[in-house]
């Protein structure tokens, strides 16, 4: 059976020169990086060496690097980092309302605590109008949080604008970006986007799960959440993972050397398969700005069917994808992405999501194009919703 892999979203394969480059640090060079001994030295070395790469791949310096466990902890650190450090200027932050889980449930948390926090709309195809978040600014906003990308629908947001207008409205307000959609796959230089907080994750550009890192711009001054150690400058408590940042950083040095050449056949492939499943099938809608969308992902709804059926029965023939977010696909209730974008929620229920990678290629979007429409229209015909109309 062949197979395709379509969940790159979810996580990438990690690259062979990744994995070369993290066994010794597995191995031989298991020391601690804090260690005075010579055990100490080649681990030190190594993250301080990964450091000036994922630095190098988003424009920042290396001092400004902070290494963590994922994307979901970088966003955590900068949202509840910002707002408990900030307290005594002001309890108020704005996000955008199709914020990942591990922003939005941190504001949550922040608000159990005495915060206020205003989510601010989207357009149909999941746009943030930067004027919207200009007026939900307060006097005692500190903080704004609007994502690169959004990892479900693929839209890329005018972050750079947002930053821009939020700066103008307010010079202390501190901007973040959850970029874990955008690092690796796209050109993202912190100074051109205008950022004071980025987060990344090495899982989502042929890197290791469970690392990533946090841009935190020189004089931004945050709470740590973890406390007990000197790591990370004081800001990140607990023994590195010295083989997981070596891998990081080989991935962000691969990445910064094919970025123009992965995004223009990556968009190749996205528009084929977008083109097919729109055009082959009725009742299909694709899902975020038709153009201004990450360069190999596709999503759509289909109408009358549940994705969690279709997922199943593309397994079923080799092909992997998603319905939704990864962290929130397994929750069974509508996506708040889509419901945001105005998304009905029976139609919700038909969420499909495609990520191309370095290893799609034209037959595999054709085999996806071949596969689906059998499959909907067998579920169709077993949907008390579905009259053939």
């Amino acid at each position: 059976m062949r197979k395709v892999y379509f969940d790159h979203a979810a996580t990438t394969p990690i690259h062979p020169k990744v994995v070369e480059a993290m066994l010794p640090y597995l191995q031989e060079q298991f020391g601690n990086p804090l260690s005075l001994h010579s055990f100490g030295e080649d681990p030190r070395e190594a993250v301080e060496e990964a450091r000036t790469k994922v630095a190098d791949l988003v424009g920042a310096r290396s001092d400004e690097i902070y290494f963590t466990a994922s994307g979901s902890e970088a966003n955590n650190m900068a949202v509840k980092g910002i707002a408990l450090m900030n307290r005594q200027k002001g309890q108020h932050m704005v996000v955008s309302a199709i914020e990942h889980q591990s922003v939005l449930n941190a504001t949550q948390t922040l608000e159990k605590l005495g915060f206020e926090v205003t989510q601010v709309p989207v357009d149909q195809h999941g746009l943030v109008d930067p004027d919207d978040v200009v007026a939900a600014i307060r006097d005692d906003t500190t903080l704004v949080s609007v994502m690169h990308a959004n990892n479900e629908i693929g839209t890329i947001e005018p972050v750079a604008e947002i930053a821009r207008a939020v700066k103008e409205k307010r010079k202390g307000i501190t901007f973040h970006t959850d970029a874990v959609a955008t690092v690796g796959i796209l050109p993202v230089d912190v100074q051109e986007l205008g950022l004071d907080l980025l987060s990344l994750a090495g899982s989502q550009f042929y890197g290791p799960k469970g690392a990533g890192a946090l841009f935190i711009r020189k004089g931004t001054r945050l709470m740590p959440l973890i406390d007990g150690g000197i790591q990370e400058r004081g800001r990140r408590a607990g023994t590195e993972n010295v083989p997981a940042i070596v891998g990081l950083g080989v991935a962000a040095e691969l990445a910064e050397e094919s970025l123009a050449e992965r995004a223009e056949r990556l968009v190749l492939l996205r528009d084929r398969l977008m083109g097919r499943l729109t055009s082959e099938m009725d009742r299909v809608y694709l899902t975020g700005h038709p153009t201004m969308r990450l360069p190999g992902h596709v999503s759509v709804c289909v109408e009358f069917i549940e994705g969690e059926s279709m997922l199943l029965m593309l397994n079923m023939q080799g092909i992997a994808a998603s319905s939704g977010s990864t962290c929130t696909s397994r929750a069974l209730k509508a996506s708040h992405v889509l419901t945001a974008i105005g998304v009905e929620t029976a139609l919700a229920q038909g969420s499909l999501v495609f990520t191309l990678g370095e290893s799609s290629t034209i037959g595999d979007v054709d085999y996806v194009a071949e596969v689906l429409p059998p499959i909907v229209e067998r579920l169709r015909q077993m949907s008390p919703l579905y009259e053939g109309n």
